[in-house]
């Protein structure tokens, strides 16, 4: 029976792939940490600690958790070549169906657990502290970072991640001009650094009477939110501090007193904010842990010039500079110009559907 050669043939060429993720996961490593922890949990007084003893549990999950990833996945493929077997000793052609829907569902998730052995930097596995700044064009541009925001919300909802705001500046008439939240999640770093870059939108504007059709840039700066002391020196001559009043839509985050922090670098010009505590104090600390991770990231990266590198290789908001565009007039489009992934599900792109994007980076990375 051909189909079953086939899929007999699909199923076969994972033997090896199979086993180079196990040591890329490093399954037995894994299991001997699991067990390691285990045993701590299991030691007197170890919840009397309790941010040490969360963050224990926080890691045993996540081995957990991938090490019954990579275990379904190689007991999918055994259950698949069971059933190939059954099949041909049977010539019975009504399996073919089931065996084909298995086969499919066998390599989403290879290739979804792929992905997560890509997920291997220094960083990846931090929180991500995502910052978005509309470009020129006044009310096109702000509406065009509202409408990315509200994207990224979309995608970290649908991954079940968390999104506190620290930093909200509404536009003039609609949208924002700047906002700045960290995503809370597994990995949420590791993928959301894809997104660094210029967006470009081309669409009919509706806010020009005319109905011509606007180009609106906007950009998104991505940083890892390291929780660790971070070990940078950073001179108190080297700041300017300035303190303003809290803003944000509809009343949120708005706070009478002039808590809300600004941090400017002089040397390189990097400027980090934050007013979503209602302590002057805690915004300084939570701003000045965004300026070490700017600083952290920019010592990593030796070859590229200093204020690029630092601003994530943001340059200025305008043509030529973007890493995606997302055209709706005179067709639909959303294509990456750094691997050339593309779509024309516009609609569904917004809506959070950026993950073959994401996908499409990491895998170019990775190679």
């Amino acid at each position: 029976m051909v189909e079953l050669d086939q899929f007999k043939s699909i199923i076969s060429s994972y033997e090896e792939p199979l086993a180079e993720m196990r040591d890329s996961l490093d399954v037995s490593g894994k299991e001997k940490r699991v067990e390691e922890l285990e045993r701590k949990i299991e030691e007197p007084g170890f919840w009397d600690d309790t941010e040490k003893s969360q963050n224990i549990m926080k890691e045993l999950k996540n081995l957990k958790d991938c090490l019954e990833e990579m275990q379904s996945l190689e007991e999918k493929y055994e259950d698949i070549q069971i059933l190939l077997e059954m099949a041909y000793e049977e010539s019975d052609p009504s399996m073919v169906p089931e065996i084909e829907e298995e086969v499919r569902g066998f390599e989403n998730q290879y290739e979804a657990l792929r992905i997560r052995t890509l997920l291997s930097g220094e960083y990846d596995r931090y929180n991500a502290i995502v910052t978005l700044h509309a470009g020129a064009g006044g009310t096109e541009s702000c509406d065009w970072a509202g409408m990315l925001y509200r994207m990224y919300g979309r995608w970290a909802e649908q991954k079940g991640f968390g999104i506190t705001v620290l930093d909200y500046l509404d536009g003039d008439i609609t949208g924002i001009k700047n906002v700045t939240f960290e995503v809370c999640g597994e990995n949420a770093y590791g993928y959301l650094k894809s997104e660094k870059g210029v967006h470009r939108l081309v669409r009919i504007s509706p806010f020009n009477a005319a109905g011509k059709r606007q180009t609106s840039f906007a950009s998104c700066d991505v940083v890892p939110d390291i929780e660790d002391t971070i070990d940078i020196e950073i001179a108190e001559d080297d700041l300017k501090i300035d303190t303003y009043r809290a803003s944000g839509a509809g009343g949120q985050h708005v706070n009478k007193t002039s808590s809300a922090i600004r941090i400017t670098h002089l040397p390189t010009g990097i400027v980090v904010q934050c007013q979503n505590e209602r302590s002057q104090h805690h915004n300084k600390e939570k701003a000045m842990q965004m300026l070490k991770a700017k600083l952290t990231l920019l010592k990593e990266q030796e070859q590229a010039e200093k204020v690029s590198d630092i601003r994530g290789e943001v340059k200025e908001i305008g043509f030529g500079n973007q890493i995606r565009s997302y055209v709706m007039q005179p067709y639909t489009l959303v294509k990456d110009h750094r691997t050339g992934e593309e779509t024309g599900n516009v609609a569904a792109v917004l809506d959070g559907a950026i993950d073959i994007f994401i996908n499409a980076y990491l895998k170019q990375k990775g190679q």
